[in-house]
């Protein structure tokens, strides 16, 4: 079973890793930082529709402050999703704030709307991570998916990914007739794929989403990773593994009911394949970030030598046990998919 038995510890962004970032457009100056939306006043739990807790608290900032705060916020939208037009953001309105206290970056999450048509769309403000970094640029470069977000020294601005809450999605849709088991369990084999060679951990059922894609004949799946902090940070294997955690068993349970050995086999291969070409179109990339990550102190010195070792043992290669940071334990990962 894949346990986390410590927090994780944050880790700052070095000069490397923002050199980088700028290169790319990630790094953005912001109107407002994560420190400005501190000075709420106060606060108030937020429930869901159905009379639940959230274990979100909704904030609220003095009179003097809000007009500067929500203003910054919409201009930080613009610059999330139209790459800095403002004219976008005259009909938009800060609907609501709401802070999550528990978890490791404590983000905020700002909910937007469209005053002409009532739509509406969220966004997140939270502690710059490196270790959270590296696991959205990995997952946008390697993975099917692509993700938008911008740092700005030590603030970082993420996108809402849609999405079921994997959790919810158990609960409410899995035993639903419409549901279409094989496929979900084929990506749950590759989500599972994906998440190991890119080691990025904790993937159980509430830090991932399932996002349905209707078609003329049959519903497509996606399951989505939306958190990163966790990227190569732990030292067991097996964390890296979706398929350990006990809160995915009703996705491990479609697999053993539908999937032979053999096709889980192949649809392992079919991502290793995948990810094996997006490395190719994005080789230089890939290079420039992977070399920042080697040299960077994400991780423990006793993590770092406990995963070596497993995944030494795991692949039957001594290359892993010459790496001396997790960064080189990734890029040693993601070399067996160009061998294979």
């Amino acid at each position: 079973m894949a346990l986390i038995s410590k927090k994780k510890v944050p880790f700052k962004i070095n000069l490397q890793l923002r050199k980088y970032l700028t290169k790319y457009g990630r790094e953005t100056t912001m109107p407002i930082q994560y420190t400005d939306l501190l000075r709420f006043e106060s606060s108030i739990s937020l429930y869901d529709r159905f009379g639940n807790d959230t274990l979100w608290l909704t904030v609220f900032f003095p009179y003097s402050e809000i007009e500067h705060i929500y203003e910054g916020l919409k201009k930080i939208y613009a610059d999330l999703k139209t790459d800095g037009d403002e004219k976008v953001i005259k009909h938009l309105t800060v609907d609501r704030i709401d802070l999550c206290t528990y978890g490791n970056t404590q983000p905020f999450r700002i909910r937007i709307v469209n005053r002409v048509n009532d739509n509406f769309d969220y966004f997140y403000i939270k502690r710059a991570d490196s270790s959270r970094v590296y696991g959205m640029e990995l997952e946008h470069l390697l993975s099917p998916n692509r993700i938008s977000y911008m740092t700005y020294q030590n603030s970082l601005v993420e996108e809402h990914i849609a999405g079921i809450p994997g959790d919810q999605f158990f609960k409410t849709y899995l035993n639903d007739p419409k549901i279409n088991q094989i496929r979900l369990a084929k990506e749950f084999v590759k989500f599972n794929e994906r998440c190991f060679v890119l080691l990025l951990g904790d993937m159980h059922s509430s830090n991932f989403v399932v996002d349905i894609t209707p078609d003329f004949e049959e519903d497509y799946y996606r399951i989505r990773a939306i958190d990163f902090d966790q990227q190569s940070y732990e030292g067991k294997r097996t964390v890296y593994q979706p398929q350990y955690f006990k809160q995915n068993n009703p996705l491990i349970e479609l697999g053993m009911k539908h999937m032979t050995p053999e096709s889980v086999k192949q649809y392992q291969i079919e991502e290793r394949s995948l990810i094996s070409k997006r490395l190719k179109v994005e080789t230089q990339r890939v290079y420039e970030l992977m070399s920042v990550m080697a040299k960077d102190d994400i991780s423990t010195e006793e993590n770092t030598n406990q995963l070596k070792k497993e995944l030494a043992k795991y692949y039957k290669s001594d290359k892993f046990l010459k790496c001396k940071t997790m960064g080189e334990i990734v890029w040693a990962s993601l070399e067996q998919v160009m061998i294979h």
